[in-house]
């Protein structure tokens, strides 16, 4: 699952964003993209109360990405030990391995799945891997085996 969150919005409360982070947590969002606050020409929220202090809005954008830091890394180290199908977008030669994406990722967006031992994979393949590894974003990977 995908969301935004936008922190620091005119007369957002401290129990305002700690709901937000435990719906974060409890959604288990998988990948949360967080902005701050700013004024937009002409727009209606401008005129609202309760301006949040930038400082304010930091601290918050830091506890939120903290949080849907950890939430993702739960969400991806669930995919270790499964095999899927990703799209390679590149190909690294001198580190035999290439940069591909699941059904699950965005370009340019989401995180990527960095395959091992690529030898002979092209940019465009679909290649089935088995995931190895995963931090806050990423997937590691390997080709799958075939079955004999």
């Amino acid at each position: 699952m995908r969301s935004n969150f936008i922190v620091g919005f005119p007369g957002e409360t401290e129990d305002d964003f700690e709901m937000m982070l435990d719906f974060i947590e409890e959604a288990e969002i998988d990948r949360a993209g967080c902005f701050k606050y700013e004024p937009v020409t002409g727009a209606p929220a401008n005129e609202l109360e309760g301006i949040v202090p930038d400082d304010v809005a930091q601290d918050r954008w830091e506890r939120l990405m903290e949080v849907a830091q950890n939430v993702s890394a739960g969400q991806l180290a669930k995919k270790v030990g499964r095999t899927i199908d990703v799209l390679v977008d590149d190909v690294d030669p001198d580190n035999n391995r290439v940069i591909a994406r699941s059904k699950w990722d965005a370009p340019d967006i989401d995180g990527q799945v960095i395959v091992a031992k690529a030898d002979g994979i092209k940019v465009g393949d679909m290649v089935s891997v088995t995931v190895t590894g995963s931090d806050e974003y990423d997937l590691f990977a390997e080709p799958a085996k075939a079955l004999n």
